[in-house]
């Protein structure tokens, strides 16, 4: 392992993880004055995640402050009384169960004992009642017999293909079923015996996404249970009564729909759905998640957006209404803009937009509250009212006050068939020319975009540059855009990828004769394949990759669908887009890293890679993260994900070392490196201008994230704050 550089270094370290502060998905009591939102940490020392519910007034006149306690508190939920803040809580070690707390004051009390836990809580009409999803485990099994442990459980017999799923396990012996639990009678009794929850669903299909109807009479929420569901990626939804009687399917379409809401009246339902997956319910390449609408007695998906040119991108469990309008965050250029989208199909209103990633939304009493990233700041919570756009919280400060973080600059260049490409270059301080790191996203119909990216910036922090881009196949650009690159990946693909970083080294701060590239999952793929093709890259890191199609069928969770959809069945072509194909070839000094249960791009995808270069001499590591999933990089164990970072750190101090990442371990101080000190204090507000000097006054007059804040004369200048949303030191920050 290298040694930490010095603190004088303004630099992102691995283990600045710590600094980072993500709030989740808000909610806003029905008067619309207060916004609750679950702020999540990582704690390096205890292994572990963190998160707790904070409270904020949506009128900016006071910081937001600690609401609970709890080990790790997330999915809060108002009441539609105001009364009550439902949320999850999950002890150390322990899955999360649904607490009740009264918003008068008062201690918040368990509700639930699901031995896998309970998901997100969702509130009847009349506040007396709450919904919600659990995966009930089949006796003896998941450590509901004292004494037996998974491997003395008796063994499984497989009978479909939709068996098991990534950072899930197996699904076919716990099953998701939707739940209803009724409020004790009397609260303030803590030693009133609690209601039992009414398990309202059963049956051999997963239930995902309840809400309930206006009237309080019917729940809804998604399945597949028809006939060919082990055979399609069709999900419908149905309804059914709290007592589980009743059961329909309201859709019976030939799309994936999820998250429903009634409509006001009851009569129509707004789902999220992608509204055809074509006659075999397979067709999910580059197919386009819109709102929809549909009657709620049953019918055709009516999508509120085009699915050729939008994609539904925030990460809300819920469909949300506002009036006669849904708000939905879409997807563009790397951007996730906010939508408020009339139900009568009318033109829809843009709320947010520019360079941020809206990630969750919620409303209440009339005003809008998001969570909003850019590239300084994992998220804020902004209110959308009559009155405009406000900036509500600064948990991206810390780590933004630090100099750390640093800008990414927004770029476009012409592949060979002068189709324009859209990406970012980030660049160190200091004239270079500095060694550059090309990283491609996983996907492939994902983006990279305009949000605080840990790996960025960590590397960037090493002193690299980092080249990134939205190649063809990408989300953000539309259907098309994604679907080029079918049955034959790596052609257009790795053509953009190419033109996009010969485009980037133009720049004389980057030094086009020390290049590395790494990525995982298809940005595995794509490390692979070009390091077959070409002897450019000084060294390469292909993670978690999917790199044979062939053996990627049985073992993948994904694998009896997603190659035959993507690359084809021929075998020549597919042989073709193949990158374990051009293995031989690779002299690239290459770092294979893989989870041991990732069931998405399972371990021999990655094994098979490293054993064909080992056997051949090609300086190579395999490194394997036990316990984790193919979402290591993003979910897993803290201190898992610190380990890769500086494993990653170590083999480009071998291969492409830096002042700032060098072989020996030693780092140069800040204050010889070039201009560090002009970074360190680069102040940027929302809206991507530049004006230095700004941190220290935004501190002292309003909160920001990463320090960047309202406007100094009041005005509208900062498109998500305005003046008056401040800080107060003096309280606890997350």
């Amino acid at each position: 392992m290298h040694a930490d550089p010095p603190d004088s270094v303004a630099i992102m370290r691995p283990n600045d993880l710590a600094l980072l502060r993500t709030p989740g998905v808000p909610t806003v009591s029905p008067d619309g004055r207060m916004a609750v939102v679950a702020v999540t940490r990582l704690d390096l020392e205890g292994d572990e995640y963190r998160s707790q519910l904070w409270a904020v007034p949506t009128d900016g006149s006071a910081p937001a402050r600690a609401v609970t306690d709890g080990h790790r508190d997330t999915a809060p939920a108002f009441s539609p009384d105001g009364r009550w803040l439902a949320y999850l809580s999950a002890e150390a070690g322990g899955k999360p169960q649904v607490m009740l707390m009264p918003t008068a004051g008062g201690d918040a009390r368990r509700l639930t004992a699901h031995p896998l836990g309970a998901g997100a809580p969702a509130w009847s009409p009349d506040s007396r009642r709450l919904a919600y999803v659990a995966r009930v485990p089949e006796a003896g099994r998941y450590g509901t017999a004292d004494g037996v442990g998974p491997e003395a459980e008796p063994p499984r017999l497989i009978t479909t293909l939709q068996y098991r799923v990534d950072d899930v396990g197996f699904v076919i012996d716990r099953r998701a079923q939707v739940f209803v639990l009724d409020l004790p009678a009397d609260f303030a009794d803590d030693a009133a015996v609690l209601p039992e929850p009414i398990q309202v669903t059963t049956g051999d299909a997963d239930c995902a996404d309840v809400t309930w109807h206006p009237g309080g009479s019917q729940l809804a929420f998604v399945s597949a249970r028809h006939p060919r569901a082990d055979r399609d990626l069709v999900r419908d939804v149905y309804a059914v009564r709290p007592d589980g009687t009743g059961l329909r399917r309201v859709t019976d379409s030939r799309g994936d729909c999820s998250l429903p809401a009634f409509g006001p009246d009851g009569e129509t339902l707004v789902v999220t759905a992608v509204p055809d997956l074509g006659p075999d319910g397979l067709d999910f390449v580059a197919r386009q998640a819109v709102p929809c609408r549909v009657d709620a007695a049953g019918g055709p998906l009516t999508p509120l957006l085009d699915p050729e040119h939008h994609q539904r991108g925030d990460d809300t469990p819920a469909t949300v209404l506002d009036g006669d309008a849904v708000l939905v965050g879409v997807e563009r250029r790397g951007a996730v803009e906010l939508l408020r989208v009339p139900l009568d199909g009318g033109t829809p209103d843009v709320l947010v937009d520019g360079p941020f990633t809206v990630r969750g939304i919620a409303v209440g009493g009339g005003v809008v509250v998001a969570t909003v990233a850019h590239d300084r700041s994992a998220g804020e919570l902004i209110a959308i009212g009559a009155g405009g756009r406000r900036l509500l919280t600064g948990f991206g400060r810390e780590l933004g006050g630090s100099g750390r973080v640093h800008r990414m600059q927004e770029r476009t260049a012409a592949a060979p068939d002068g189709y324009p490409v859209h990406g970012w270059v980030t660049v160190p301080a200091g004239p270079g020319p500095h060694p550059v790191l090309l990283t491609v996203h996983g996907g492939p119909f994902t983006q990279y975009g305009w949000s605080l990216f840990d790996e960025t910036q960590v590397y960037v922090s090493a002193g690299y540059a980092v080249v990134q881009c939205n190649p063809r196949g990408s989300s953000g650009y539309g259907s098309a855009h994604g679907a080029a690159i079918r049955g034959a990946w790596g052609n257009l693909d790795a053509a953009d990828v190419l033109a996009f970083l010969d485009a980037a080294l133009e720049d004389p701060r980057l030094d086009g004769g020390r290049v590395g590239i790494m990525g995982g999952s298809y940005g595995g793929y794509m490390t692979t394949l070009l390091i077959g093709r070409t002897q450019r890259f000084a060294a390469a890191i292909s993670e978690r990759a999917f790199n044979d199609p062939v053996s990627f069928v049985g073992s993948s969770d994904i694998g009896w669908f997603f190659p035959d959809l993507y690359l084809g069945t021929d075998a020549d072509r597919v042989t073709a887009q193949t990158a374990l194909a051009g293995a031989g070839s690779i002299t690239t000094p290459t770092l294979v890293i893989h989870s041991e249960e990732d069931w998405r791009c399972p371990l021999e995808q990655g094994a098979r890679l490293f054993v064909e270069l080992k056997r051949r001499g090609v300086p190579s590591e395999l490194l394997l993260f036990p316990g984790e999933s193919h979402e290591l990089s993003r979910s897993g164990r803290p201190r898992h994900r610190l380990a890769r970072f500086e494993h990653i750190l170590r083999w480009w101090a071998r291969w492409l070392p830096t002042a700032q990442n060098p072989a020996d371990g030693r780092a140069v101080p800040s204050d010889s490196l070039p201009e560090a000190a002009l970074a360190a204090g680069d102040g940027v507000p929302l809206d991507g201008r530049t004006r230095a000097g700004q941190v220290a006054g935004q501190v002292a007059g309003g909160a920001a994230p990463d320090g960047a804040g309202g406007s100094d004369g009041g005005t509208d200048s900062e498109p998500l704050s305005v003046r008056s949303t401040r800080v107060d030191s003096d309280r606890r920050t997350p």
